[in-house]
Parts: C-alpha cells; sequence; structure tokens
C-alpha cells in the first residue's frame, strides 16, 4: 500500500499495472471487477503526490492502459503496414507514450487544484468528475481517440442499466466515484466514519441499486414489424482486399452468395465489400439492386465514393442501398493513417504504413439524411465510427435501427475486433435500438436493444448470418439529453472543489 501511495518507480510501475489492468476488465476477457480495481489503484497513488509527481503518475497509468489494450496498433503497422518488428514496436510504444498525456494533464490538475483529502466524499465525487471529463475529452480532441473506455467493462455487469440514461461516460463516473469511495472509507477515523458512511453508503448503493433495477427497463417501443436480415461475411484476407487481380472474384463471391441466399428483407455487405468506386460499379450493382427488387429486399454495401465539387474530386468510404431502399452515405469519423495521413506531406513515402491502400478519403458532411431500407430510417457507421458515443446518439436518435459496417481484417487476432464489438453492443444499449453488425472478418452480429447479441458468425470463417431485427422507436434518456447532464454535474463538482481549495487557503 505505501508503495501505491509513495512517489517514486515503485508507485509508478505499479500505476502501469493499474492501467493494464483495465484491458482485463473489457472484452474479450470482461472480469469487471478489475475496473474498480485499477481506478483505486490510481486514486490511492494519488493521494500524496505533489502535482509534478502526480503528472508523471498519471502518464504511467495511461502508458499501461494503451500499451495493453491497444497492443493491435502494432499488428496493423507491423502485418499490414510493411514495418519490422523494430520498427513497427517504436512506433507503438511512440503512440502509447502520446496518448498517455491524457492521463497525466487530469492528474496534475487532480494534485494542484481538485484534490481534498480532508473532505472523503467531496474528493471522491470531484475525482469521479475528473474522470469522466478526461474520458469525454479523450473522445474529441484532435477528432479523439475514444477507446478503453472503463464503462465498456459493465456490458455484462451490474451498471449496464445506465447506459441507456446516460451513456457509457455515466457508467464511468459511477465506477470512479465508487472505487474512491472504497478507497476512503477505511482511512477514516470512527468519528467521522459514521458521518461518511451515513451518506458514503448512500452514494454507493444507490447508482448500483438504480440499474439493477433498470437493466431490464424498455426505454423504447417496436415501430413495425420484425424484418429479416442475411448479412454476409466474405471473409478475405486484407493482402488481396485492394489487389486489382482479385477484383472480380471479391464482387462474384458476394454476388454468389446473395443469389444463394434466403429471401430476406435486408441483405447486408461489410464494408467496401465493393472494392472499386461507385461510379465504376454502377452496372453491378443495378444488376444486383434488380435482383434485390425483384425478392422485395433492400440491398446494403460499402463501397468507395467519387465526387467532383468545385473542381476537386475527392474520395469517401461511403454504404449506399439499393433495390428497395435509397440513400448514401459518406463516413465523417476517419481513421488516422488508415483513412487519412496526418501531415501527409512529410510522411508520405517514409515507409509503406504511410501509403496505405485507400488512406486519402475525405470526411462526410455532418448534415446528412439517414439511408431508408423498406420504409425504415437506419442510423450507419463505418468502422470506427460507432466507438463514438456522443456522435453515435446523435445519429440514433432519428432512427428506427442501427447498422454498422465494418473490415477489422487489419488487426488480425489480437484484440482489437473484439473490443470494437463491445462498443457496438454498447451503442445499442444506449439507444434502445437494434444494431446489425456486418464485417468481412468477423464478428458479424445481431445486437439487441439490451446490448446482448442474439446471432453472430465468427471470426475468420465466411457465411450468412440470418435473424430478424425490429425497428424502434422512442428515446433513451441518453439519446434525449446526451451528455449534457452529466457535462453539467462535472462543471458544479470542479467549481465546488476549486472554491472549497480557495476558501481553505484564505482560514
Amino acid at each position: 500500500m505505501r508503495w501505491i501511495t509513495r512517489p517514486g518507480w515503485p508507485g509508478n510501475l505499479l500505476a502501469v499495472l493499474a492501467g493494464a489492468l483495465t484491458t482485463l476488465a473489457l472484452a474479450p476477457y470482461d472480469i469487471w471487477p478489475l475496473a474498480l480495481i485499477s481506478l483505486g489503484m490510481l486514486y490511492l497513488g494519488l493521494r500524496d503526490l505533489t502535482p509534478r509527481q502526480a503528472l508523471g503518475r498519471g502518464w504511467c497509468y495511461g502508458f499501461g492502459i494503451f500499451g495493453a489494450g491497444t497492443s493491435w496498433i502494432y499488428v496493423s503497422i507491423h502485418n499490414f503496414g510493411g514495418a519490422s518488428v523494430l520498427l513497427a514496436g517504436f512506433l507503438m510504444l511512440l503512440f502509447c507514450a502520446a496518448v498517455a498525456w491524457f492521463f497525466a494533464l487530469p492528474t496534475w490538475l487532480w494534485a494542484r487544484w481538485l484534490r481534498r483529502n480532508e473532505a472523503p466524499l467531496a474528493d471522491a465525487l470531484t475525482f469521479a468528475a475528473l474522470w469522466m471529463a478526461q474520458e469525454a475529452f479523450r473522445g474529441w480532441f484532435l477528432t479523439g481517440f475514444p477507446w478503453m473506455y472503463s464503462g465498456y467493462s459493465q456490458l455484462d455487469g451490474p451498471l449496464a442499466g445506465l447506459a441507456p440514461v446516460g451513456g457509457v461516460w455515466l457508467i464511468s463516473f459511477v465506477l470512479a466515484l465508487s472505487a474512491a469511495l472504497l478507497c476512503n472509507l477505511p482511512g477514516q477515523r470512527l468519528r467521522q466514519r459514521k458521518a461518511f458512511m451515513a451518506a458514503g453508503v448512500v452514494l454507493l448503493v444507490a447508482p448500483w441499486a438504480a440499474s439493477v433495477a433498470l437493466k431490464s427497463h424498455a426505454w423504447t417501443r417496436p415501430a413495425g414489424a420484425p424484418l429479416s436480415i442475411a448479412a454476409m461475411q466474405g471473409n478475405i484476407e486484407q493482402e488481396m482486399k485492394w489487389d486489382p487481380e482479385q477484383v472480380n472474384a471479391q464482387l462474384a463471391l458476394y454476388r454468389d452468395m446473395t443469389f444463394t441466399a434466403r429471401r430476406t428483407d435486408l441483405v447486408i455487405w461489410p464494408e467496401t465489400a465493393v472494392p472499386i468506386l461507385l461510379d465504376q460499379a454502377t452496372g453491378y450493382l443495378a444488376m444486383m439492386g434488380k435482383f434485390a427488387a425483384e425478392r422485395n429486399s433492400a440491398l446494403i454495401t460499402g463501397v468507395p465514393i467519387r465526387q467532383e465539387s468545385n473542381g476537386e474530386r475527392r474520395f469517401y468510404n461511403g454504404i449506399t442501398v439499393t433495390g428497395e431502399g435509397e440513400g448514401t452515405y459518406l463516413k465523417q469519423k476517419l481513421v488516422p493513417f488508415g483513412e487519412y495521413v496526418p501531415l501527409q506531406d512529410l510522411l508520405r513515402g517514409l515507409i509503406s504504413f504511410f501509403d496505405l491502400p485507400m488512406s486519402d478519403f475525405a470526411r462526410g458532411a455532418s448534415d446528412q439524411t439517414l439511408l431508408r431500407a423498406k420504409g425504415y430510417s437506419i442510423a450507419t457507421f463505418i468502422c470506427y465510427e460507432v466507438v463514438y458515443p456522443e456522435f453515435a446518439a446523435g445519429q440514433s436518435a432519428r432512427s428506427d435501427l442501427l447498422l454498422t459496417i465494418s473490415n477489422d481484417t487489419w488487426f488480425g487476432t489480437s484484440i482489437g475486433p473484439l473490443q470494437h464489438l463491445q462498443m457496438a453492443q454498447m451503442r445499442a444499449l444506449e439507444a434502445g435500438r437494434w444494431m446489425i453488425r456486418a464485417t468481412n472478418n468477423g464478428v458479424t452480429a445481431l445486437i439487441d436493444p439490451h446490448g446482448q447479441i442474439t446471432e453472430q458468425i465468427p471470426q475468420f470463417k465466411q457465411g450468412i448470418m440470418y435473424g430478424e431485427v425490429t425497428p424502434m422507436e422512442g428515446l433513451t434518456p441518453y439519446l434525449r439529453w446526451r451528455s449534457w447532464p452529466m457535462l453539467f454535474v462535472c462543471l458544479a463538482l470542479f467549481g465546488w472543489a476549486l472554491l472549497a481549495s480557495r476558501m481553505a487557503k484564505t482560514v
């Protein structure tokens, strides 16, 4: 315990370990109590540090989280980016060292302005507010990297019932609050402990009890009869994906899978299932659309799209609908280096990782109309977009169904695709809507409004997933209010802590 609270390398090493524990709390391990332990270790580790020491401690914690939890980045850089083992390892460490600052700066703020060791209840509340604030900031700054949120650990845990109320960030807030309260309780003197227990037990127990009570509550209702779906998983290797000699084989694969599939209302192909530009595939898609219309079906597929505006040609990662549906969607949240290259004038050409196929996409407009299929509105998320809670909530609130298409082949057999699936499940739970997830190599899945998988195709298998989804109407509290209530609470707690700190200095 003394190693955790004292400055120096033993405490910093334990902070790295504490951060790494978060990985085991998330998919595919799902040992959710480790999220509490991880947060508790961080909270204790900051108790007696100076602001400068807290900066280093927070950085170590962040390095542990991303070093263990985003190791799949190494797979992308080495296996598919053409970098050597040493270079891929170096770039991976450089990435982890950079994003660890998302934790270093908040812990510095904590030690400098917000920490109140003499007021354990207020201290716990402010710590929880700071934790949620850093997750929200991390999902926004420089387009955001909203990965490894502690709230995802509760998808199958006791706090899942809070997701439709305040999203994954409310769950993260409650986890941080609970961890801090549990850490503070043993250290109080007897007289203080009685007062602490009265309010502390309420703050500790009430959110968990409320979540359990709300877990089976139906926030939304059916908007129509169930729709039958068939989602295709082609399992095409990444090395073949953009090979011009393999284009016809890929088009034939999805054509033949669709021709032999059962008759369904919706047919879903994954991200860039059509590996040529939309204007080059008009004949092929017209043929598939005619076939779908004859079966009273809508076919939805991922396809790259070329558009010209003001004499400038731009490329987009997109989705289009044919058959009994209409609309085109252009991806808004792009993956750095995978779909666009920051500072490309400097980086392109250095190594092949900076010249990956289809890494020059433009960003779609924010006011796009939702896709329509079989008379219903569908909120669509291409790959990385589904990990943004606020972005997904804005799209979902206008929809009857949710759809995400992806190609996670870039991450091989790592834990990345399974973390990605877990985040898609959380979006369905937050929105109270069915989610269809179609991927190139898994996991293709149907997710119900409670975030549970009802049908799936395992990874690295070619196949067709059949099932039913029900269009839903109505808004969960999170879709209605988004994160604004929680952000207001956090700001109020920060103001309270700053005012109390200033008053204490003047006494």
